[in-house]
């Protein structure tokens, strides 16, 4: 069960994951996400362009089928397969610090990302995409239809290039999930996820002092304290997936 509150800007989301862990989303908002489309255009201009050039050294007849079909693969899966290899995130994505989740959290699944870019022609069908422009102005968490259908959202991450997102959820960093993960209460787990939220706060040796104590409860051997639980944390939330 996914808990919203609604949203006219770029605000958090209360999300509630079926672990039954509490953390806060935050949406990516219609500029960042129209950055990002360009950047992917771009892209697959580009690719598209080594295809044809390619293409045209097969004759007119089979050079001519070959384009067609990368064309519409190109068009229709780019999305897709980005978002399945690298983790929601197609290179505009990557670029401007967004990527695509589930609406409770977790990543992005086949049957969801499928969904969402199978919809992308109807949210871009008329000219300059009001469709998809209504659909994000008007909902909460700026989903178009594609992210209505598949229940998913696009979300800053931590690397993201908007200042006011960088450590609003987690701090920047490579914090891995550690390979054993204990099994641990609910209340514990919020008591993780709440440390990763002040650990921007804190600052290394202070947040090293207090989740020292959690560390070794947990038999986190030699792993730093802090970076123990910040990867536990990322676990919590599927970023460290």
């Amino acid at each position: 069960m996914t808990g919203f509150e609604h949203a006219k800007t770029d605000s958090s989301l209360g999300v509630l994951t079926p672990e039954g862990i509490e953390f806060a989303l935050f949406p990516a908002g219609l500029p960042i996400r129209t950055c990002a489309w360009g950047i992917d255009k771009l892209l697959q201009w580009a690719i598209l362009v080594v295809f044809f050039i390619a293409a045209g050294f097969m004759g007119d007849a089979g050079g001519r089928w070959v384009a067609l079909i990368l064309m519409f693969c190109v068009e229709w899966f780019y999305h897709c397969i980005c978002e399945l290899l690298f983790r929601g995130q197609s290179l505009g994505k990557r670029i401007m610090g967004i990527r695509v989740v589930r609406d409770d959290g977790s990543p992005v699944n086949p049957g969801a990302s499928f969904l969402r870019n199978l919809l992308r022609f109807a949210d871009t069908f008329l000219f300059l995409c009001p469709i998809a422009l209504i659909s994000m102005m008007v909902s909460p968490g700026f989903r178009r239809l594609g992210d209505w259908a598949a229940g998913t959202l696009v979300v800053y991450t931590a690397k993201s290039l908007s200042p006011p997102r960088r450590s609003a959820a987690f701090p920047a960093g490579n914090f891995p999930p550690p390979l054993s993960i204990p099994s641990l209460s609910y209340e514990e787990k919020q008591a993780i996820l709440m440390f990763a939220r002040r650990y921007p706060l804190l600052g290394a040796a202070r947040a090293d002092d207090i989740s020292r104590p959690y560390a070794q409860a947990l038999e986190a051997g030699g792993a730093v304290p802090s970076a123990y639980l910040l990867g536990l944390a990322r676990k919590f939330t599927g970023e460290g997936l």
